[in-house]
């Protein structure tokens, strides 16, 4: 995983360099980018991403700002060209390229669960209208099928997006800690 710079040297970056350096932490929409940027100077990267959970949780918070955030998010089972190389770890993809027969094997496992989410997430978007976000926190993709399941047959909207926004800030937390690792 990539390192950090210091915390007070990102304080000193520029906007572009700013955003760039903090999508190690968060797939960065312009919302909260800018909240982010315009809350500087941050004491430590914990206080960073306490700011971004202050932010996203603010009732004032438009909804249209809430989904652009959350939809920053990549998918659970996108094809995997569509993934930063952290996503590709966080949701147990290999990257090696050179695969023996028992990891063909897998692969088209893979490929049905990959199948398999993206059709449910489909219908969550369909449903709640943003993409569905979870904190696989070392949770194979298989084992998140019956989560989103779940969630299609008894989620509601609100608590949806809520708890979707706080998986982001989780999500944080941990490629954080596992960048001070």
């Amino acid at each position: 995983m990539s390192n950090l710079i210091p915390i007070s040297e990102l304080n000193e970056l520029s906007y572009e360099e700013f955003i760039n350096k903090i999508n190690i932490l968060f797939e960065t929409a312009l919302p909260l980018a800018n909240a982010l940027y315009s809350s500087r100077p941050f004491a430590s990267y914990t206080s960073l991403i306490s700011s971004a959970t202050e932010f996203i949780q603010n009732p004032e918070l438009p909804f249209s700002q809430k989904l652009e955030i959350i939809n920053a998010h990549p998918r659970l089972g996108e094809n995997k060209k569509n993934l930063s190389s952290l996503s590709l770890k966080e949701q147990g993809y290999s990257t090696n390229n050179d695969l023996s027969q028992n990891e063909s094997n897998t692969v088209n496992e893979d490929e049905i669960v990959n199948t398999i989410l993206q059709e449910l997430n489909y219908k969550y978007e369909e449903k709640f209208g943003f993409r569905f976000v979870i904190f696989v926190n070392g949770r194979s993709r298989k084992e998140i099928i019956p989560i989103l399941q779940d969630k299609l047959e008894n989620g509601n909207r609100d608590d949806e997006l809520k708890r979707g926004l706080l998986d982001m800030m989780n999500i944080a937390n941990d490629r954080l800690r596992r960048c001070q690792n």
